[in-house]
């Protein structure tokens, strides 16, 4: 006999009821502020960001053979499209193994948010690109915040709180704790050793990453009819 369908973990083990918004609001604050820091041109943020720049690119151009690897790395294994691919995963396995139709949707949603946040945002600033006479690597559109490291804090974010909602036991969850750290901080150096980015748009990328979870979980957690126990 099999059982009903449901549209929530069959034994859920939620965080507590007020740390997604807690989360939320520590990050908003640092988010608005370099957000705000990179639209006006502050200048001793712009110092700082061409000053790692310049350091990480010499860098690069004098060790091919990592520039190499960090390329395939930042194109194959931690591009965008490859992390919305992990996320349709989930989507998938939550609608056909736990018919979690309701989270399915919220994680989906959570996914295509980021994209036209980052993308509305990337228009708004239209922050420029470092440009390099010897560059090794290029990228195109404009460069706050990072798409790399914000789709890559989405995802990785988000299947981090699937893996505790559904109860994950301790192994699993440090495993997929470490890949998802190695990953996020991974693609943001990786984008700016190869010069296509400035620190402040990884860094940007990474809060504002952050924020869409904590955004996405506290407004689950109070919606009625997201069917949680």
């Amino acid at each position: 006999m099999h059982p009903p369908p449901v549209d929530s973990p069959p034994h859920p083990q939620p965080p507590g009821p007020h740390k997604a918004t807690l989360a939320a609001a520590a990050l908003a604050l640092p988010s608005l502020l370099l957000l705000l820091l990179v639209a006006f041109s502050w200048d001793p943020l712009l110092d700082l960001d061409g000053d790692i720049a310049r350091t990480t690119h010499r860098w690069a151009v004098d060790d091919p053979g990592l520039t190499h690897a960090f390329r395939i790395l930042t194109d194959w294994v931690w591009d965008p499209w490859t992390m919305r691919a992990v996320g349709a995963a989930a989507v998938v396995w939550l609608m056909w193994r736990h018919r979690a139709w309701w989270l399915a949707l919220w994680v989906a949603v959570t996914c295509a948010l980021g994209t036209v946040v980052q993308q509305g945002l990337k228009s708004a600033i239209g922050r420029e690109r470092p440009v390099w006479p010897d560059p090794v690597d290029s990228a195109h559109y404009a460069a706050f915040p990072s798409g790399h490291a914000m789709t890559a804090t989405v995802v990785c974010g988000l299947l981090l709180w699937l893996l505790r909602l559904y109860g994950a036991g301790p192994a699993l969850r440090r495993t997929a704790l470490a890949l998802a750290v190695v990953s996020v901080v991974g693609v943001g150096l990786t984008r700016v050793w190869l010069g296509v980015h400035w620190p402040s748009d990884v860094v940007g990328g990474w809060l504002l990453g952050a924020l869409m979870v904590a955004l996405a979980v506290a407004s689950y957690e109070r919606w009625p009819a997201s069917g949680r126990p």
